[in-house]
Parts: structure tokens; sequence; C-alpha cells
């Protein structure tokens, strides 16, 4: 089937990029071939609740009504207004949306999608997902090294990178940084293009783009389309939803797809719109853009001019919209599209692929296939999460700060302990500080999968990697370091500084409890904030948890007092835990009534004199166990709790 344009498909070893400095490597013997998609029939309904509390109801809203269409290589356009459904469509064409509500078929060459479509195709999502750490050339490593097969050589994948960043002039900020909140980097056009690097390093045939001028000022945001109209004139198949493009921007347009309510009000080539608009009666105005014109009439703005009477010479005269009695415009302009030309010819060309597909009773098979191993993903996932804590010192520099700053203060407050009756209510103070201090500093471990969330979403469903990859890399690459150095740093710091219980055996066993709080509660920090989209809600909830367990940690309370139907609370609080075995370590032998007769039961009449006194009052074994099970505890909720974040990252929708 002809696609409609004079492309010529050249060998991406002879293609020179217009405009572009460089030419591709000869040794990339890659084609970019035309795909055509089609889509037939598309209908799509969500369940939304309407109402109030107990008269909430769940109702269908219709997002999509039978939309029929073709996009072939070149600029393929979806315009409409807000809400009109052209994302909705986007995701749809690309395998991005929740199949539920969903019925229609959407075919590539007459044939149904495959089921790794999502990875073999490129997708630009909105708002641009890469790591602001790492300069562009890193960013386009990653995707390298995760998406194009194993059995290419690093020179291959490193000449590839290299295409890329001529094919979309970023030569001279290859090595620079993206750029973040707190790090100026790259602009917004080469953070675009950047973005849309990611995707062509597995040179698609097939690129979606949501809305890729958002955020770009009017001369960016035409440099840009001017690259995808370079780029769809080598043969792929670009997709894309816009909002209001600019005049400059609406002529490079090959096809334009027009949506208002979930409905087609025009689906052909772009530059027919505006006479396919006067046959219905609307006539652009000279100079107006015509993509703020056919938005105007799609809103039914006045400003819009309507020929829909003649006076007595036979002219046409401009008259006022229709009025609110008559149908919506939009309902109008459904019809009007439904008994054109246009959509007769969409019709037979839709009807062929159909038949295409009968002959070839192709079906869609198999499960998604990810291009490298495991351990391979784990790695650089690895990698890349190290390399982003390097370049984010607010995250990782100024923890240590605080944590070296903290343990001076401590430190000093806390000075050289006696060992008198003062000094029992001092050490238990300290230890009790030391273990909530582990619990409340790792509320940061929130962030880990919140602000990451849109970037893991959309390399997971891309087929970048596993969702185990993932989060063994992240485990590997910023959970155990960031919670295991501020421990050793505390330890080491306080320890002396206090005038602790001399011996090395005492020493590691603090330090290795007060990891085990801090990697409990990060567990647990993890656990809750999988899958949240905001940071304060994930930080309210870790902090009202932690209060409550502060409560049942053994100081504030004696535990043996408290009723019966509350004294379970205490088998769920991580400080108690941690606080008795860092008593356990601490008070067992210890003599806190020097110079004083102790009588045969180890007591003297008056105070507690022991630390094994100490620890009994308090309801704790003076066995080896009394210590250790604790840390098995611990070990315990760190367990289940990753494995609580791990099923939640698991089972998020694989949609955008």
């Amino acid at each position: 089937m002809s696609s409609g344009n004079d492309h010529v498909f050249l060998p991406m070893s002879q293609r020179h990029i217009s405009g572009l400095p460089g030419t591709i490597p000869n040794d990339l013997k890659a084609v970019t071939e035309g795909a055509v998609l089609s889509f037939h029939n598309i209908c799509y309904r969500v369940k939304v609740k309407s109402g109030f509390l107990l008269g909430r109801k769940t109702v269908e809203k219709e997002i999509l009504t039978d939309v029929n269409g073709i996009m072939r290589p070149g600029l393929n356009a979806i315009l409409g207004p807000t809400g009109g459904g052209k994302s909705s469509l986007l995701d749809i064409l690309a395998a991005r949306k929740d199949p539920q509500g969903l019925s229609g078929d959407v075919l590539i060459n007459g044939a149904p999608r495959p089921a790794n479509f999502k990875c073999n195709s490129g997708y630009v999502v909105q708002d641009d997902v890469v790591m602001g750490t790492l300069t562009v050339r890193e960013n386009l490593q990653f995707s390298a090294a995760l998406r194009l097969p194993s059995t290419m050589t690093n020179r291959e994948k490193n000449e590839r990178i290299n295409m890329v960043i001529q094919e979309l002039g970023l030569a001279k900020v290859a090595d620079s940084k993206v750029g973040t909140q707190f790090t100026r980097g790259v602009s917004g056009g080469e953070r675009k293009r950047t973005s849309i690097g990611m995707e062509l390093i597995t040179n698609p045939s097939i690129l979606f783009l949501d809305e890729p001028t958002t955020g770009l000022d009017a001369s960016t945001a035409n440099a840009v389309l001017s690259l995808l109209k370079r780029m769809s004139k080598q043969g792929r198949t670009i997709i894309f939803s816009i909002h209001q493009p600019r005049f400059s921007i609406f002529k490079l347009f090959d096809s334009l797809t027009l949506l208002a309510s979930g409905r087609l009000m025009f689906h052909g080539p772009a530059q027919e719109a505006l006479e396919y608009f006067a046959s219905a009666g609307h006539h652009c105005e000279p100079y107006n853009n015509p993509a703020d014109f056919f938005l105007d009439v799609i809103n039914e703005d006045s400003s819009a001019v309507v020929l829909n009477r003649e006076d007595k010479d036979g002219e046409a005269k401009e008259t006022e919209e229709p009025s609110k009695k008559d149908k919506p415009l939009t309902e109008k302009l459904a019809k009007f599209y439904v008994n054109s030309a246009f959509f007769r010819k969409t019709t037979v060309e839709l009807d062929q692929l159909i038949e295409v597909q009968k002959k070839k009773n192709s079906v869609a098979v198999g499960d998604i296939t990810y291009a490298t191993s495991f351990c391979h993903q784990v790695r650089w996932v690895s990698k890349r999460s190290f390399k982003n804590l390097l370049g984010n010192p607010q995250a990782s520099i100024a923890q240590i700060i605080v944590t070296v700053i903290l343990g001076l203060v401590i430190g000093a407050i806390f000075y050289d302990l006696k060992s008198d009756p003062a000094g029992i209510q001092n050490r238990a103070g300290v230890l009790f500080f030391l273990t909530t201090n582990q619990c409340f500093s790792s509320v940061s471990s929130v962030e880990l999968f919140v602000v990451e969330k849109k970037l893991f979403m959309h390399e997971y469903i891309s087929g970048y990697y596993r969702v185990s990859s993932y989060f063994f890399g992240k485990l590997l690459s910023d959970f155990l370091p960031m919670r295991m150095l501020p421990s050793i740093i505390f330890t080491c710091i306080i320890y002396f500084l206090l005038g602790f219980k001399p011996t090395v055996e005492s020493f590691f066993i603090m330090m290795f409890t007060l990891m085990m709080v801090a990697y409990s509660a990060s567990s647990m920090a993890l656990a809750i904030a999988a899958g949240q989209s905001v940071v304060s809600v994930a930080t309210l909830l870790m902090t009202i948890s932690f209060v409550f367990m502060m409560i049942f940690s053994g100081l504030l309370v004696n535990l043996r007092t408290v009723v019966s139907w509350l004294s379970w609370l205490q088998y769920l609080s991580i400080p108690r835990y941690g606080y008795a075995a860092l008593l356990h370590n601490e008070f067992l032998g210890q003599n806190f009534c020097p110079g004083l007769n102790i009588t045969a039961n180890n007591t003297c009449s008056f105070a507690i004199c022991t630390g094994e006194e100490f620890l009994v009052n308090q309801g704790i074994d003076l066995s080896s166990w009394g210590l250790w099970k604790n840390h098995i505890v611990l070990a315990c909720m760190i367990v289940i709790f990753l494995t609580i974040a791990y099923v939640k990252l698991l089972f998020l929708k694989n949609f955008s």
C-alpha cells in the first residue's frame, strides 16, 4: 500500500542528516523500514466515581468512540482540545493503556502488534524522564546497554550512540550533565532531544511522542519538530499528540487527526484539512493559524466564521454559531466526517488491511523478551544509581555531614558516662536516642522509589529491565551503602566519647545493632512508599508509625505494665528490638554502685546497682539469646518489608 509520501529509504550507512554535521557510521547497516499502523473501531471507557462519601456511584465514562485511522511513515499529528482524548488514543496505539474498557484492533502492516511491541517501538513521555545527574552520553549509554542485544559488541553500541548524538545535534553537549533542580544542565530543547535519543537507540520504525513541545519556547519547539520531520523522511512513522502548534510547526505535518469529545472530527492529509473544513462551512480567516482555527471551531468559539446561509445575491454571509438548542457542533462535525470522502477512503484502506490480516491468520503471541540478562541489568541499574548518588550531594554528602555533626553533639552532651546511678539514666537515654534517631533518619528512604517512579515506570514498560533487576540494583547501590555508612560513622564517633563498655565485641555489636535498626526502618519506608506518587504522604505515614513505635520501645513506659489488649503493639516496634539489644550489650556486667557492699542477691538495699538488675527490671533476658533474638526479629522485619515493597512494585500497572 502506498504511504502517500515520496520518501527514499536509504541504508543508514548512506544517509546524511540534513542540517546536522557528521555522517552515520558505515558499519551500521540497519534500515528504518516504513511501518503502517492502523486502528479499527477503537472504543475506550473508564470507570469513574461520582458523588460524595456514601452516595458515591461508579459510572462509565466514554473517552473514545469508534475511532478509525491509518498512520503511515511521516509526521502524524493528533490534535484536539484538552480532554478530547488525544493522549488516550496515543497511549492505546502505543499499547500503553490498560486494556480494561478497551475494544478495537491496532495493526502493524496488517498484522497484530507483537507482544513486545512496547519494547520495539519508541515512546517519549511528556515530562522528560532522564537522569539529570548523568551526562547526555551516559544516559544514552544506559539505554544502549540495556536495550540493544548482548550480541552487539561495546564498540558497535558506542557507534550507535555516536550516530544518535550526531543525528540529534547533541555533539556539543554530549558530555554535559542533563541537569537537576539543584544543578544547571543542558537547555530544554537539548533535554527533549536527549529523551528522543534514548528511544532512537533501538532504531524503532515507529516513534510515539506525548506533547513533545510542552515546556519549550516557540523557537525550540520549532527546532524539535523540524528534527522529527527530518527523521520521518528517513522512513520512520512518527505519531505524536500536540495541543496548539504554531503555523511553522503545523505545515510540517503529513497527517492530521482531529479529536474532540472522543470522536473524530477529521483524519487525513494535514494540508487538505482547511479545504475540508471549508466544505463543512467553516472558513479560516487570512493569516489565522490553521491549528488555532480548528480548535476554535471545535470549541465553538464565536470568532470562528460559520457560513451556513446565503444572501439574495447567492453569496455566503457570516452568521453566529449555532444556538444552544441545536446539536453540539462536535456532533455535527463528527457526522459530517462520517459522510466525507476522507472517511470512505480510510474505510476502504482499513478493510484491505483487515483482509491482509485474515489471509495471514496472524495473532500476537509470545511474551515480552528482554535484550539482556538479569545480572547485566542489575549491574547497570546499580552503576547508574551509584553515579546518581555521587552526583547528588544534597542526598549523600549532606547526610554524612549531618551524621558527623549530630554524633559530635551527642558525644558532647553525654561525654564520659559515669558508673553511678546517674549513669544508668544517661546510658538508657542515649541508647534510646540512638535507636529512635536511626528510625527517623530512615524516613528519607521513602524517596528511593517515589522520586523515580515515573522514570521506573517508563523504563520498565519500554523493556529496559525487569522489576527484580531494578529492585536489587537500587538496594545494592543506594539502600545498603546509605544506611550502613551513617551507622558506622555514628558508632565510631560516640562510642569512645561516651565511654561505653571498652570491649571490641561490644563495639561491633552496637554498630551492627544500629545498622539493623536503620535497615528495618528503611525497609518499612520502602514498603509504605513503593507505588506512592507523593513523598509527603509516605513521610507522614512513616512519622506517625515511628511515633507509636517509640512509645512501645521500652523507655517511656515499662512494657510489663501495659494493659494486655495493647501490649501486643510492642512486638511491632522496631526501636524496641534495637533498644533491647543495645541495653543488653551495654548493661550486662556493669556495676553502678562502686564502693558499696553488694548483697548475696547482687543488689544493694536502696537502688539498682548492677546492669543485670536493670535488665531484669526491663524484662530483658540475660542470656545470649536475649541479645541475638532481637537481631533475628529485625532481620525478619527487613525481609518482610522488602518483600512487600517488591510486590507493590511488581503489581504496579504496566501502563502509564
